[in-house]
């Protein structure tokens, strides 16, 4: 089935190509999402005369998309889970918790946006990148941790920061 995209899909085309894709894909997703037309020439028409206004739509879209990304870029979220003596976590690390950790940070992001390179089953830090549009990749840190670690980490802090008062 031909479609014409309406916005830039990862891994498909730019905006105002007419792209073959399987019938299902187009129906269930691209459509449905409105990131696409039907290619007939009804619809061809009606995207010419609406190409500027969609055009400009998108590249406001990126913008915004560009700005989210400069503030998240570099951020680190901080995810306690139980695990074993040897590090392994005792189930996985989901984006769902990636997300809720963000919120937490004032950033909004979809789970279809969260990129993880592996399954995150290990305690550590491990990166993960946020698609804010096709193009536009912010790159966060997860740092999992047992709530040992994470007790221990702000007890240390506290100490450290009594130590400077005490020396002034």
């Amino acid at each position: 089935m031909q479609v014409i995209l309406l916005e830039v899909v990862e891994k498909l085309g730019a905006v105002g190509d007419v792209v073959d894709v399987k019938p299902g894909y187009a129906r269930n997703f691209l459509l449905l999402k409105g990131k696409a037309l039907r290619a007939t020439q009804a619809n061809l028409e009606y995207f010419r005369s609406k190409q500027a206004e969609i055009e400009a739509r998108n590249h406001k879209s990126k913008a915004a998309a560009e700005i989210a990304a400069a503030k998240m870029d570099g951020a680190s979220v901080v995810i306690v889970r139980n695990a074993s003596d040897s590090g392994y976590l005792y189930g996985s690390v989901r984006p769902a918790d990636i997300i809720a950790e963000l919120a937490q940070q004032g950033h909004i992001v979809e789970k279809s946006q969260i990129r993880l390179q592996a399954p995150i089953r290990s305690i550590g830090n491990h990166n993960v990148g946020v698609v804010l549009f096709p193009g536009v990749i912010a790159n966060i840190v997860a740092r999992v941790c047992t709530a040992a670690e994470r007790s221990g980490e702000e007890t240390s802090t506290t100490s450290e920061q009594d130590a400077e008062g005490a020396i002034q």
